[in-house]
């Protein structure tokens, strides 16, 4: 019982307890990388198979059915892609690069507008897409400024 106590006692200090946290985080960090190649998988099987079934289906002005799907289709896949890096940078660096976050934030908004079917949105839901395209872009603008080593 005497070892448990000593064992505890020294993992409990700050370094080796952090060191602990460490391990945890990039054992999930592994897992959530591992579960995005997943779904990146996954959608772009979806992707190929709506272009397949698209392009063999009779022609009625050419993906002017599913166009917007397409689009969703495959901005679903870049946004994966951004979630995957922003995963892997963190692995690299133990460090949340906001930069790539707000990045990866504007292209799922640029999705949600590129999509968007305007019949059936609301004048407010138009209104707060544009306010949150705003902040992105601002905030985006703001982080670009502030790291003139990232520039250019």
């Amino acid at each position: 019982m005497k070892r448990f106590w000593r064992w505890l006692a020294h993992y409990w200090r700050d370094e080796p307890f952090l060191g602990i946290i460490g391990g945890i985080e990039s054992l999930i960090a592994r897992l959530l990388s591992l579960a995005m190649m997943l779904v990146i998988i996954v959608a772009t099987v979806d992707l190929i198979r709506l272009l397949i079934s698209d392009l063999s289906a009779e022609p009625k002005g050419f993906f002017s059915q599913n166009l917007f799907a397409i689009f969703g289709a495959f901005l679903n896949v870049l946004i994966a892609l951004e979630i995957l890096e922003n995963i892997t940078a963190y692995l690299r660096k133990h460090v949340f690069q906001v930069e790539l976050v707000i990045a990866t934030s504007l292209i799922a908004v640029a999705r949600k507008i590129i999509i968007l079917d305007l019949d059936k949105t609301s004048g407010l839901s138009l209104i707060g897409l544009a306010l949150a395209v705003l902040a992105l872009a601002v905030s985006y603008w703001i982080i670009r400024r502030s790291n003139p080593s990232r520039e250019g």
